[in-house]
C-alpha cells in the first residue's frame, strides 16, 4: 500500500497537476479535470485537499469506479499527516442550521424556501432555484393557480373526508407524488433516501430521478415493504445503456417508467451559469477554460438523445412490461399522440420553467388536454398528471377539479429536506395534506370523485393580466440580477 503525505498532496493543486483525496485515497484528476460534468472550478477548489465532504454531498462512491480509470488512484493518504478541514461554506451552513426556526414554526411551504436560502451553499441554491432565461414560465407556474377561483358548496355532510386515490392502480393517501429532482445530496448528506423514507411515512409514491446523487441500490434498500416507486429516465444516445438501466429498475421492483422527453437540449439557466462563472478560481477565468455549459446542464446535454421521437415508445414496449409515462407534454396534440402510442400516463410539465421560457404552465394546459383527449375518445385510456407551481392544498384541489389524476411536487421538498431533513419533508407533506383536506371539507367534497370541474371557476386562467399579487411567493423569489461593472 502506497502512503502519500498530506504535505506532498498539497503541492499538486494546479490545473495541470491536480490531486485530491476522496475517502482516504489519493487521486490524480489532471486528465479528468476538463471532462468533469460539474466544471473545472469545482475540482480546483479542492485541489491538494481532502475533497471527501464536497464529493459525498453530490455523489455515491460508485461514481468513482464508473468514471475514473484504475490508474487515477495513486495510493492512500498517510493518516499520520492528514488534517481534516472544514470549509467556510460548511461553517456557514452549520451556523445557519443552528439558528433556523423550530420546525413547528413552519406553517407553509414558502417558509421552507426561506430557511433553505440561508442554509444552502450559493452554488446549491443557484442550481436548485434556477430556471430558464427570464424565468417567466417559472413564476407563471405558480401565478396560473392564482387565476383559478373555487366554487364551494355548503350544507353537505363533510364529517368524513377520504383523500385517497390510485396512481396507475397503486394506492396513494392523497393525490400527490414526489417528483424526480436531481442531486439531492447537495441539500442533505443522505440525499434522495430522505425522500424515500418520507414518501413511505405518508403513503405516497416517489419518482426516483435518473440524476439522483444516491445510488439506485441505496434508494431501493431504503424502500419499505409495499412502498411504490417509479423511475424517471432520460433516454441515452447509447440505447444499450438505457436498456440496462430499465432492466435493472424492473428487476428491483420499480412499478413504472417515467420518460422525460422535453430535454432535446438544456435550457439556459442563468443563475446556475452565473454562479459557476463567479466561483471559478483565479488563473483560469477565460472563456476557453470556463466553458459556460458546465454543471448539471452539461451532464444532461452530454448524453440525452436529441433525436428522440415517438418510435421510442415501441422500443420501450419491446424491453419492459412496466407502465410507461411520458413527462414533459405541453399541448393537447402531444397528449393525444401519447395515448395513441399506448402510453399509460402523461405528465403535463414545462420542467419547472427550467427548459423553454414562455412555455405554458401545466395547469393552464390541463383543461385543453382533457378536452382534446375527450373529443378523441382517448380520455379513459391514459392518466393525466401535472407538476410545476404547486405550493398549497388548494392548488392540488384545482388540478384535480380540472381533470388531473394527481400532481407532482419537487423543489419545495428539496427545500424542506435541506432545511430539516426527513422531519422537514414529512412536515411539508403534512401541511399539504392538512390544507387539501380543509379545502375538500370547505368545498363540500367528501372524496376525490366529488371534485369536479364545476367546483372551480377557471375562466380567467388564460388571462395573464389578472394575476393577484402574492406576497409570500414574491418575498422568497430570488431575482435575476445583471452583472455590475467593476469600474
Amino acid at each position: 500500500m502506497i502512503l502519500i503525505s498530506a504535505e506532498e498532496i498539497a503541492k499538486h493543486n494546479t490545473y495541470q497537476d491536480c490531486w485530491i483525496i476522496i475517502y482516504d485515497k489519493v487521486y490524480n484528476l489532471s486528465k479528468f479535470l476538463p471532462e468533469h460534468p460539474g466544471g473545472v472550478g469545482v475540482i480546483l477548489e479542492q485541489a491538494g485537499k481532502d475533497a471527501t465532504l464536497a464529493f459525498s454531498t453530490i455523489h455515491s462512491q460508485e461514481m468513482i469506479h464508473r468514471y475514473l480509470p484504475s490508474d487515477a488512484c495513486l495510493g492512500f493518504v498517510d493518516p499520520a499527516t492528514s488534517v481534516a478541514e472544514t470549509s467556510k461554506a460548511e461553517e456557514r451552513r452549520r451556523e445557519a442550521i443552528k439558528n433556523r426556526p423550530s420546525l413547528n414554526e413552519i406553517l407553509h411551504l414558502y417558509d421552507f424556501k426561506a430557511v433553505a436560502s440561508r442554509i444552502l451553499t450559493n452554488e446549491t441554491w443557484s442550481f436548485y432555484n434556477c430556471a430558464a432565461d427570464d424565468e417567466i414560465s417559472f413564476r407563471e407556474n405558480h401565478y396560473a393557480f392564482l387565476r383559478i377561483w373555487l366554487r364551494p358548496r355548503v350544507m353537505r355532510d363533510v364529517t368524513h373526508i377520504d383523500m385517497s386515490t390510485k396512481i396507475l392502480g397503486y394506492y396513494s393517501s392523497f393525490p400527490l407524488y414526489i417528483s424526480a429532482t436531481a442531486l439531492g445530496k447537495l441539500g442533505h448528506p443522505l440525499g434522495e433516501v430522505v425522500l424515500t423514507r418520507a414518501a413511505h411515512s405518508h403513503g405516497i409514491t416517489q419518482m426516483i430521478p435518473n440524476f439522483a446523487s444516491c445510488s439506485l441500490d441505496e434508494m431501493t434498500i431504503a424502500r419499505k415493504d409495499g412502498q411504490i416507486q417509479f423511475f424517471q429516465l432520460y433516454i441515452n444516445k447509447n440505447r444499450d445503456i438505457s436498456r440496462k438501466v430499465i432492466q435493472d429498475v424492473q428487476e428491483k421492483g420499480y412499478k413504472a417508467l417515467v420518460v422525460t422527453v422535453d430535454v432535446p437540449s438544456v435550457g439556459n439557466r442563468e443563475k446556475d451559469l452565473r454562479m459557476k462563472y463567479a466561483g471559478a478560481p483565479p488563473g483560469i477565468q477565460n472563456e476557453k477554460d470556463l466553458n459556460r455549459d458546465q454543471g448539471a446542464s452539461r451532464v444532461l446535454a452530454s448524453f440525452i438523445d436529441p433525436s428522440l421521437n415517438w418510435n421510442v415508445i415501441k422500443w420501450l414496449r419491446s424491453i419492459t412490461s412496466m407502465p410507461i409515462v411520458i413527462k414533459g407534454v405541453q399541448t393537447p396534440e402531444d397528449a393525444i399522440l401519447a395515448a395513441e402510442y399506448g402510453c399509460n400516463g402523461i405528465v403535463l410539465s414545462n420542467h419547472g420553467g427550467r427548459q423553454l421560457d414562455f412555455a405554458p404552465s401545466a395547469i393552464e394546459v390541463l383543461p385543453n388536454v382533457i378536452e382534446g383527449l375527450k373529443k378523441s375518445g382517448l380520455l379513459g385510456k391514459i392518466e393525466v398528471y401535472i407538476d410545476g407551481g404547486i405550493h398549497r392544498g388548494s392548488d392540488i384541489f384545482k388540478a384535480i377539479a380540472l381533470g388531473a389524476k394527481a400532481v407532482g411536487i419537487g423543489r419545495p421538498l428539496l427545500y424542506a429536506m435541506s432545511s430539516y431533513g426527513q422531519a422537514g419533508v414529512e412536515h411539508a407533506l403534512q401541511i399539504l395534506k392538512d390544507e387539501f383536506e380543509a379545502v375538500m371539507r370547505l368545498s363540500g367534497t367528501n372524496t376525490i370523485a366529488d371534485i369536479c370541474p364545476n367546483m372551480v371557476d377557471s375562466k380567467s386562467l388564460s388571462n395573464h393580466s389578472l394575476t393577484p399579487k402574492d406576497y409570500l411567493s414574491s418575498n422568497v423569489y430570488d431575482r435575476l440580477v445583471p452583472l455590475r461593472s467593476k469600474l
